[in-house]
């Protein structure tokens, strides 16, 4: 999954894969702002630099989540993270804590200088052969992609999506030759080869 770009001892950051069992199962993604410095318009969980009044990856976790979507973390169970993975364009060691929302609550784009707009991505589209391709970037890089709509998951985010689908047992076969391009609008940084949301 990540293993092929571990954490190098970087600055930490984390992000939060938030699961919903009602009414069907599903994860919280989150559209970031066009506007921002590093992976702007990625597809991406909510999440960013650990600080230091955080105790622990799961704490930076939930307080970003809460800052960008006003997640209410009293409804979250948190059952485990992923090992670190490097992201170089943005110099973070980013660990994937995930959560189970026993609680769900309401959620939106809480800060439109991070978030465009916040969604919850049912399992079986995730999990949907039709849905899942590879993806190529001009820099070289190709690696997973969910395409779901008008969005398309790619880079770190995708693996994390495809460890959790893989740890579950829910993957089922797919085209792994089926390789598409990434749209421009993915491509506001040149460099970026690991979509994700650390900042």
């Amino acid at each position: 999954m990540v293993g092929s770009r571990p954490g190098l001892g970087a600055r930490q950051a984390a992000v939060l894969i938030l699961i919903a069992t009602e009414p069907a199962p599903a994860i919280l993604f989150v559209e970031r702002s066009r506007r921002l410095r590093h992976h702007a318009g990625q597809i991406a969980f909510p999440g960013g630099g650990v600080e230091p009044a955080d105790v622990d990856l799961a704490a930076a976790a939930l307080r970003e989540a809460n800052e960008e979507t006003g997640l209410d973390r009293a409804g979250v169970s948190v059952l485990g993270a992923f090992p670190a993975a490097h992201v170089a364009v943005s110099g973070f060691d980013v660990s994937a804590v995930i959560g189970w929302w026993h609680t769900p609550g309401p959620v939106s784009a809480a800060d439109p200088r991070e978030v465009e707009s916040v969604r919850m991505i049912d399992i079986a589209d995730l999990v949907d052969p039709a849905n899942r391709a590879r993806v190529r970037h001009p820099s070289g890089y190709t690696g997973p992609a969910f395409i779901i709509d008008d969005w398309l998951i790619w880079g770190l985010t995708a693996h994390f999506v495809e460890g959790v689908l893989d740890l579950a047992g829910w993957t089922e076969p797919w085209d792994r030759d089926r390789t598409v391009e990434i749209p421009e609008r993915y491509l506001t940084d040149r460099r970026n080869v690991g979509g994700t949301n650390a900042h």
